[in-house]
């Protein structure tokens, strides 16, 4: 319990320090963008890597050379814990946004980095709104950016893999960019399993890039869903999840 406590607490300054740094690189952004972007980027890969730190977890990242260094490309990855989305920042090699339920645009802070990361929130129970999401994301995609899916629609919380959505690939599809499916093991245990931090071994693999293109037009997000899933549980098999 003392861990827990001290690694919130350090969580708790470093989101202190960095509020109003990230506020500086929102303004400067304005009139310097590609360099402050990759400012951002490592401003939040540093923290995300100082969190690993004091969690005290041990990471094993697998097919680094999987990662595309530049040119559009989409992560589409299983969603066990909260402690995903720090280790897409510390790992993922370039800046990626992600789509974010609508409800975290409500947190502060947290709110205001997912933005200046490039990512967007997304309401599920609106089809409208979330079409319309998904297709600014298949936009930044365009233009030669990341993004990250999370094709289960939620977080596992345990129960293993669960089913991928089909649909939630339409921002990949409608942008025509690589897919690199991740398969991430360990995120649960690490914290919400016992609600308490925990040394546990973490492992996030990223499998070989599957390239949309190549796939029939009328059935391509079925398949893509698919051949995504079957990557992320083969991957997540050889972890020994």
């Amino acid at each position: 319990m003392l861990h827990t406590i001290t690694a919130f607490t350090i969580l708790g300054i470093l989101v202190l320090l960095v509020v109003p740094w990230g506020f500086l690189l929102f303004l400067a952004g304005f009139l310097f963008p590609r360099p402050i972007k990759q400012i951002t980027y490592r401003t939040a890969q540093g923290w995300a890597r100082i969190i690993i730190l004091v969690t005290g977890c041990r990471v094993t990242v697998r097919g680094r050379e999987h990662i595309p260094k530049k040119g559009p490309v989409c992560f589409a990855s299983n969603h066990s814990g909260i402690f995903d989305i720090i280790l897409f920042l510390a790992y993922a090699g370039r800046p990626a946004g992600f789509i974010a339920k609508i409800e975290l645009a409500w947190v502060p802070a947290i709110n205001f980095w997912i933005l200046l990361l490039g990512g967007l929130f997304i309401n599920r129970t609106d089809m409208r709104k979330s079409l319309k999401t998904i297709h600014r994301g298949g936009e930044v995609i365009k233009q030669g950016g990341a993004m990250i899916i999370f094709p289960e629609g939620t977080r596992s919380k345990g129960r293993g893999l669960l089913p991928f959505k089909a649909g939630s690939f339409r921002l990949a599809t409608d942008a025509g960019s690589p897919v690199v499916p991740v398969a991430i093991s360990g995120s649960y245990e690490m914290f919400e399993q016992q609600r308490r931090i925990r040394k546990t071994d973490v492992t996030i693999t990223f499998c070989p890039v599957i390239d949309t293109a190549s796939l029939a037009q009328e059935d391509r997000r079925q398949v893509l869903a698919a051949r995504v899933e079957a990557a992320v549980a083969g991957a997540l098999a050889d972890a020994g999840t």
